[in-house]
């Protein structure tokens, strides 16, 4: 006995650590736990079946399993399954299988399945400990890089969504400065915003579609931006040019927004290169047609012409608003798609 007291000690930080045995024999699970403690392990289970610790593992989650593999009933293979089957290897359960079976093609058997380390019975206790310091320690390491990469990716992500953000919000302010140039109070980027994640949320399309439209919407009109005010501000009817120039807007706006690699500025691209399309295939600046159209720039179309339509600008002023809606509904097939504008309807009915 007095052999199992030349223990080797656990190494600080590794004595909490939790270690689960499955042993039938009785004998070895006295001295395994009697040696371990003596090391300064305090977290030990002990079960004399595998059927034990397979009902224990998924609560327990040790960090060390030692594990016989000749047992009645369920053996030390099936525990060995389980942890190749239902633990991520990044995490790094290491098995020590500790066996009286001295057969070469078992122990191959073994390691092939996942355990970690391999010793037969009878047993120095100084080499268990030995062991299983190293199969701890190397666990630990695996965790402490694990938690350190799950840090760094948290880390990479919070910045990643800093500059995107920073871009959205120079691109929304470029937005309405484009807008404050025909529209006093800069508010129309915004109501189109609105009505148009409305909108989305009747058509069905889930609540992440109408937040990511309500982010991008007010990007519609960037493009104005590089439009001179001579022809942005013309108040009466554009030369054929002049109107060509003011179409440019569109490719301008997605050329602005063409840099990004996130949903939000994929989306956003979309719509101000697209939002001037039509159901038939007349609008600009490709000429689109149909489901051609990606479906935020025809939510946004509608949304743009109601609030443009229903607000006074330099040039015009506003119409009434049920004129309005029956401009809207007479153009379901020509200009906007008939589904939108259902939704659209019923929301302002």
């Amino acid at each position: 006995m007095n052999a199992w007291t030349t223990a080797v000690q656990a190494p600080a930080g590794l004595g909490a650590a939790r270690i689960l045995i499955v042993d039938d024999d009785h004998a070895v699970l006295r001295l395994l736990d009697r040696s371990l403690r003596a090391s300064g392990y305090t977290d030990i289970h002990l079960v004399t079946a595998a059927d034990q610790a397979l009902a224990l593992l998924p609560e327990l989650q040790p960090d060390l399993l030692i594990v016989d593999l000749n047992m009645p009933a369920t053996d030390g293979f099936s525990l060995l399954r389980y942890v190749a089957d239902t633990v991520p290897r990044s995490t790094y359960l290491p098995v020590l299988v500790l066996t009286g079976d001295t057969d070469e093609q078992t122990k191959n058997r073994a390691l092939q399945a996942g355990a970690r380390d391999f010793l037969t019975k009878p047993f120095s206790p100084v080499e268990v400990g030995l062991r299983i310091r190293n199969l701890l320690e190397t666990r630990f390491f695996y965790r402490a890089l694990h938690e350190q990469n799950a840090r760094l990716e948290a880390e990479v992500q919070k910045r990643t969504a800093e500059l995107r953000d920073a871009h959205l919000d120079i691109l929304a302010r470029l937005a309405q400065a484009a807008e404050l140039r025909d529209d006093d109070t800069g508010q129309h980027t915004y109501r189109v915003a609105e009505l148009s994640a409305e909108i989305a949320t009747e058509l069905g399309l889930g609540a992440e579609f109408a937040a990511l439209l309500r982010r991008t919407a007010p990007l519609h009109d960037v493009g104005k931006i590089g439009i001179p005010d001579a022809i942005l501000l013309k108040p009466g009817r554009l030369t054929a040019a002049e109107f060509e120039i003011i179409k440019s807007h569109t490719r301008i706006g997605a050329r602005l927004l063409s840099s990004g690699n996130t949903p939000v500025l994929r989306m956003a691209e979309e719509i101000a290169l697209s939002h001037h399309e039509r159901w038939d295939g007349t609008g600009y600046p490709d000429g689109l047609r149909g489901q051609e159209v990606p479906i935020a720039a025809r939510i946004v179309a509608v949304a743009d012409v109601y609030d443009a339509l229903t607000h006074e600008r330099v040039y015009r002023p506003a119409w009434p608003v049920g004129e309005v809606i029956a401009k809207i509904h007479a153009d379901a097939g020509t200009h906007f798609d008939p589904a939108v504008v259902d939704a659209f309807g019923r929301l302002v009915a």
